[in-house]
């Protein structure tokens, strides 16, 4: 068994010309055992986004906490804390914090996908 805060997990921060306001940590992943998926936990202040992007494995989303909108199926969606959201894997997708606080999200990925 492995247990930790997701806090104390190593903290990555991404802030650069396509991702603005994030950071991620990967709270279960291959070096914790975990041999099928990977939890990781972004953090987004507000007008935060990640880039446009696609890539073949799906996410699993839960918003923790904030709001803000989902970029999918071509449209932006709204979402707020207690939603979860699944994107396929091959569609176009961002995410931005459209609220005033920080918006939290737990992201589960396959463990093939790049961890961060």
């Amino acid at each position: 068994m492995y247990k930790i805060k997701y806090q104390e997990a190593d903290l990555v921060e991404i802030n650069n010309e396509v991702a603005k306001g994030i950071t991620a940590r990967v709270a279960i992943g291959k070096d914790n055992g975990a041999g099928n998926f990977c939890m990781r936990v972004f953090e987004m202040v507000p007008g935060g986004h990640t880039p446009k992007h696609t890539h073949a494995w799906e996410h699993e989303i839960f918003v923790h906490s904030g709001t803000g909108e989902i970029f999918g199926n071509q449209e932006w969606s709204s979402f707020k804390t207690g939603d979860v959201v699944l994107v396929p894997g091959n569609e176009e997708h961002q995410i931005r914090n459209t609220g005033s606080e920080t918006l939290t999200f737990i992201c589960l990925v396959p463990s093939s996908a790049p961890e961060l």
